[in-house]
């Protein structure tokens, strides 16, 4: 397949085969899961911020031996310490991608061992910060992403403001996308590749409960909510969630801020012998129990698109056919007018 110079040119740096990108969605996104993606062609990737160098030598080891000579990446949010970058890099991660923050020094040591970088963004200024750094390619995120948002612009405005700036670099479209249109119409205006969560979410290796992907597949973009709500262990940060007991009963008294939410301090769900408590920012895993849909339920506005769970590599290797099949009837379609 003959992709678009900007498409062609992500793919190059990353070394993928489509332009498909799964989100690091915290503790949804698992080995298994990062293996599926990737091995269909797609660039899986792990949350690695809150892991030890330990950790996460381990865990890159075990993807290289699992995707020998295939890209996967590991994410780090610089708002925390990221106490395993410089691990990653030493067990050779083929990509890492940074985001709600731009490091040039953790740039820099990257592209020094052979390393490719892509920083998430939320506005033009963003950007600009990111590439001056030294970034190989920018994820702009639109305010419709599930989880936490650094954006507070629609990504339809967002997207060509980044691409006008981004020059030859590369720039991968996120937030609301869920489905093979989607990703056509953000390639349109300019994605060189689409990074999706929500939808790898609802896959059958994503590690999150039953009951929270059922949730995703029978929810409307308007059962969406953009706030502050769930707090505890990231404050000042916004997110996109699930409208669940927990929002509405704190939506209803005003919005209160902590000590004063209704609920404050009850346990929600336990997990791996840990107790979670109301407003927390941790989703319910697997093996969770109690009041696991008035936990936190990151999800996106593409949610609406989604309308099964299905394997992370049957999903990409059918964007793929879809995705590949419309550029190939609209590069006919020009020739032929």
């Amino acid at each position: 397949m003959t992709y678009p110079k900007h498409v062609a040119a992500f793919l190059a740096i990353t070394g993928q085969r489509l332009p498909f990108i799964q989100a690091p969605i915290g503790s949804g996104a698992t080995p298994d899961l990062v293996i599926a993606v990737s091995k269909a062609g797609g660039l899986g990737g792990l949350g690695l911020t809150w892991d030890s160098p330990d950790a996460v030598a381990a865990t890159v080891a075990r993807l290289r031996q699992a995707l020998p000579g295939l890209a996967f990446f590991a994410n780090f949010v610089l708002h925390f310490p990221c106490d395993g970058f410089d691990a990653a890099l030493e067990a050779g991660v083929p990509v890492v991608t940074l985001s709600w923050g731009i490091d040039a020094a953790r740039i820099a040591r990257a592209h020094r061992v052979g390393t490719k970088v892509g920083v998430q963004v939320g506005s033009t200024e963003g950007a600009r910060q990111a590439l001056a750094a030294g970034a190989d390619f920018v994820i702009a995120q639109g305010v419709e992403a599930g989880g936490h948002v650094q954006s507070t612009t629609p990504l339809a405005t967002l997207l060509p403001q980044v691409v006008a700036v981004a020059g030859d670099r590369p720039v991968v479209a996120t937030g609301g996308i869920a489905s093979a249109d989607a990703i056509l119409r953000v390639i349109a205006a300019g994605a060189a590749g689409v990074m999706l969560g929500t939808r790898f979410l609802a896959t059958r290796e994503a590690g999150a409960h039953p009951d929270y992907k059922a949730a995703l597949v029978s929810a409307r973009p308007e059962d969406t909510a953009f706030t502050n709500c769930f707090d505890i262990d990231w404050p000042f940060a916004m997110h996109r969630v699930l409208r669940n007991s927990t929002f509405s009963a704190w939506e209803a008294a005003g919005s209160p801020q902590p000590p004063h939410r209704p609920g404050e301090g009850d346990i929600v769900f336990r997990q791996n012998g840990v107790d979670h408590v109301r407003y927390s920012i941790m989703e319910p895993g697997p093996d969770a129990k109690g009041d696991l849909l008035g936990a936190c339920l990151y999800a996106g506005t593409g949610v609406g698109d989604i309308d099964r769970i299905e394997g992370a590599g049957d999903l990409v290797t059918r964007w793929g056919a879809e995705v590949q099949l419309a550029l190939r009837q609209t590069r006919q379609e020009r020739v032929t007018a």
